[in-house]
């Protein structure tokens, strides 16, 4: 929940939130602030493919992103996919934004232009060509992550949620086999390898540039690992806010957030007040 004065940025609702926007306010240069895309940054489409950064993102992004150490964008997408759909290409202010890719297997950095990424998981592409076989009939449809992931989504099946938990057990069994793990989040099961998520990748850019605190905002399943990480990071002494983009989909983020906003438009709401407050 959230409290919000006209005008002003919301109040979040535990001691810690406060504690964690109150460093961020005070020493925005040390400040990291993460950002999911899907549900975060753009508002959730039936296809991924159409998704788009809220049409207000960009300019919020440029006018914070030279007052604080790091903006970074942290999505399960290919780096590539969220630069383009999120129109963060070019774009002069963005120099210090970051985009994390596959749960930050990937990376492109504003100021240079360019991914760096390892070589693919060959499990991904053992586990691609079986999933016809398996998907038939279910109205489930796949989605590809660069040869890095992928997705199945359900949001367009007859009874989606059904289609959903009948496919949880199948596709653990069948990422398993090929050395994957099964990501769950709004209507999607993402296959991908092990030892990355969207915690690991926070952590690592905190620690990186030394930052003094960090906001991270998401709005599904797949951003908790992000969540323990603020926790992690909080328990070490640097402080820490919990965002989370409103959804009722995700019962437990909102629980564990500081602030909730109205989704995409929310975040976009609480980024411009940040940027404005640091002018």
């Amino acid at each position: 929940m959230s409290h919000t004065d006209p005008g002003a940025l919301p109040s979040p609702v535990t001691s810690a939130g406060r504690d964690g926007l109150r460093a961020l306010l005070a020493e925005p240069r040390r400040a990291v602030i993460g950002l999911d895309f899907d549900g975060t940054l753009a508002p959730i489409v039936a296809d991924p493919e159409q998704a788009r950064a809220h049409p207000e993102a960009v300019a919020v992004l440029a006018a914070l992103a030279p007052k604080v150490a790091s903006v970074a964008v942290i999505t399960g997408r290919p780096a590539e996919i969220a630069v383009r759909y999120g129109g963060f290409a070019g774009v002069p202010g963005l120099e210090h934004l970051t985009v994390l890719g596959h749960y930050g297997a990937e990376r492109w950095d504003a100021a240079t232009g360019e991914v760096t990424a390892p070589e693919p998981h060959p499990g991904v592409a053992a586990v691609r060509a079986e999933l016809p076989e398996l998907l038939d009939g279910t109205g489930a449809w796949v989605e590809e992550k660069g040869g890095r992931a992928v997705a199945v989504h359900t949001r367009r099946a007859p009874d989606p949620q059904a289609a959903f938990d009948a496919l949880r057990t199948p596709l653990g069994d069948l990422a398993a086999h090929h050395g994957l793990i099964v990501e769950p989040g709004r209507l999607v099961l993402e296959l991908r390898p092990p030892g990355m998520d969207k915690g690991v990748a926070l952590l690592t850019h905190v620690r990186d540039l030394s930052a003094g605190s960090a906001l991270y905002a998401g709005d599904d399943l797949g951003d908790l690992p992000a969540f323990a990480a603020v926790d992690q990071l909080r328990g070490a002494g640097t402080p820490g806010l919990l965002v989370c983009s409103g959804s009722d989909e995700v019962a437990e983020l909102r629980k564990r957030a500081d602030l909730v906003v109205d989704g995409p438009a929310g975040v976009v709401g609480l980024l411009r007040g940040l940027a404005e407050r640091l002018a």
